[in-house]
């Protein structure tokens, strides 16, 4: 079993206000031998037995196909990955799962099969079921002999989960529940044999989980549904009509089903943050072939300024996005060993190591999901008219990729969660953010300091940059929470232009601190391309922060209070000249020469 070398990590959400070191992350090269052979059969798997049958999965009238790739999985262990041996499964480091889930990634609408399986479907009996619950159902869920589904949205309730309807009502003899009610938009309901269900026990405010089998009975299922995209992923509604439940099935404690179902759900939004790294990855590997033979005006369209400029910019960020998801990986693998450490049960510092990184979380399910719908949109525009054919492959990758910024919380959702849990820690005194606030705020008023020459430092005027974005994010967070008070979380708009701030921070200083620590394995001439990279997505982050705090400052701020607050914006979002042209050309170049993406 991989072992975690333990560095000091930061705990959740205090990106913003401490500074990580390059040492302290993990980039894909950390990653040891076993892990790296157990990704390769993984490839292997997804390309050989997966990428040749999408359209007959996509077409298939029935879901034999499905399940037989889904028991080959389960078969190569991919199933049973963080799971402990006792229940038949391979007890990896939660970073190695997420190096081994970004080649799922490129299994397209299968991936939903997997992941469905393993982050939401296994990982509430794993993480909240007691021993007699996880002797049970853990063993069949990992070979696929049991599949399983996620039941928490309804018709009235989806971003609003726990105002769900379906009610649980104890039996006279008190040995079982009753289950009634609707779910839709399930996931894997078409090939379930074990449904995770939501419901509310009599009158209580909240949410309580159980395990529900179909041989239960009552059990009934709306037709697949029509899709704009995952056309080969079982999507039905569940109807529970007088579902027999025995008493033992209730999973976790009664009323903690809300809370479950939150804890699952950051699991699964780093997950779908990988799966995007690895979709990503297919649509440019996909789109730089395509630029390399598809000529016009007598030469490959690959060499032209503008295909490099979109090849550049796709692989940059996925590039940074790749060092945010491993990096935020390693972290919870860290704080989950400390807390072990510490005397808590393995089986709580699995999800609470999760828990304590929910905003980082959140940031990667919506960063990773827009990452990969600007991926695969470049990619249609670089097929040109092949890119809206059915019978090239971008128009599905096209298709399959929307549906991300809906799943696991809708962006926006993630987007004011995000700000909500960042405040939230605060007011517990888990995170400072008031001293370092004020503190920009004093800073606003004293002598400037503009000099960023002399900085002989490899990437020292980067991190200078980045200290400078936080002091904007500091600012006007600072100053939407003083002026707008218990307002803030009415004024959406305000919280998205925060997330918005704090997503693009994240991403930058983690595509910084992988390059430099890059830069201290192999050196600063072997790495030129990775300095261009973090400078490119450098400016992409100035751009989009300095915007978001502009508007966020027009929605409260006035007078002498904003003259003083967007001097300090231009202050801190100053930088170097740089020819981002050129860096995207250097970029670019390799990347075509390679005729794949080839900066894993």
């Amino acid at each position: 079993m991989e072992t975690i070398v333990k560095e000091q990590v930061l705990k959740g959400g205090e990106f913003l206000i401490k500074d990580s070191q390059a040492q302290d992350i993990y980039i894909t090269s950390d990653f040891p031998e076993e892990a790296q052979m157990i990704r390769k059969s993984v490839r292997d798997f997804v390309e050989m037995e997966v990428l040749p049958k999408m359209e007959e999965i996509d077409n298939a009238e029935d879901l034999s196909l499905v399940k037989s790739l889904l028991k080959k999985a389960a078969d190569l262990g991919l199933l049973g990955l963080g799971v402990s041996e006792n229940y038949g499964g391979f007890d990896v480091p939660f970073n190695t799962t997420l190096f081994v889930g970004e080649e799922i990634g490129k299994a397209e609408s299968f991936t939903l099969a997997v992941g469905v399986q393993t982050s939401i479907g296994i990982a509430p009996i794993l993480f909240y079921g007691n021993e007699a619950q996880k002797d049970k159902y853990l063993p069949k869920l990992l070979t696929a002999e049991w599949k399983t589904c996620y039941c928490l949205t309804e018709p009235t309730s989806g971003s609003d989960a726990n105002s769900a309807k379906t009610k649980a009502e104890l039996t006279e003899d008190g040995k079982h529940y009753m289950l009634n009610g609707q779910k839709m938009w399930i996931t894997n309901a078409g090939i379930s044999n074990i449904f995770i269900v939501f419901a509310k026990i009599d009158d209580d405010a909240n949410l309580s989980a159980f395990i529900v089998e179909d041989k239960f009975g009552g059990i009934t299922m709306g037709g697949e549904e029509k899709k704009m995209g995952i056309k080969g992923s079982s999507t039905r509604q569940v109807f529970l009509n007088d579902v027999k439940v025995p008493v033992e099935n209730l999973l976790g404690e009664r009323n903690q089903g809300f809370k479950i179902a939150l804890n699952v759900l950051n699991t699964g939004r780093i997950k779908l943050g990988i799966s995007a790294i690895g979709a990503s990855k297919a649509a440019f590997d996909l789109s730089v072939d395509y630029a390399n033979q598809r000529k016009q005006f007598g030469t490959e369209i690959a060499k032209f300024g503008a295909i490099k400029h979109k090849l550049a910019e796709m692989a940059t960020r996925t590039y940074a996005l790749e060092a945010a998801c491993y990096r935020t990986g390693h972290n919870i693998d860290v704080t989950g060993e400390e807390m072990i450490a510490g005397g808590m049960e393995k089986h709580v510092a699995k999800y609470k190591s999760v828990e304590e990184y929910a905003i980082e979380c959140a940031i990667l399910k919506v960063g990773g999901s827009e990452i990969q719908d600007f991926c695969v949109d470049e990619g249609v525009q670089i097929f040109g008219g092949m890119g809206f054919s059915e019978e090239a492959p971008m128009a599905r990758l096209y298709r399959n990729s929307r549906i991300n910024r809906i799943f696991e919380g809708t962006n926006e959702i993630n987007r004011m969660l995000t700000v909500d849990m960042m405040l939230k820690k605060a007011f517990k005194g888990k995170l400072d953010l008031m001293t370092p606030a004020m503190a920009v705020q004093k800073e606003l008023t004293s002598v400037p300091d503009f000099g960023m020459n002399g900085i002989s430092e490899v990437l020292g005027e980067e991190k200078k940059v980045l200290k400078n974005l936080k002091k904007i994010g500091l600012m006007v967070s600072g100053g939407a929470a003083q002026k707008l008070m218990k307002k803030l979380g009415e004024e959406q708009e305000v919280l998205m232009n925060l997330a918005d701030m704090l997503i693009q921070i994240y991403l930058f200083e983690s595509a910084l601190l992988k390059t430099e620590k890059l830069i201290g394995q192999t050196g600063e001439e072997a790495n030129s391309l990775q300095i261009d990279m973090a400078k490119i997505y450098m400016h992409r982050a100035i751009n989009i922060i300095t915007e978001s705090a502009k508007e966020a400052l027009y929605s409260f701020a006035t007078g002498d209070e904003l003259k003083v607050m967007l001097m300090g914006l231009k202050r801190f979002s100053k930088v170097e000249p740089f020819n981002l042209k050129e860096a995207r050309r250097r970029v670019a170049d390799k990347l075509i020469e390679d005729n794949k993406y080839s900066f894993n």
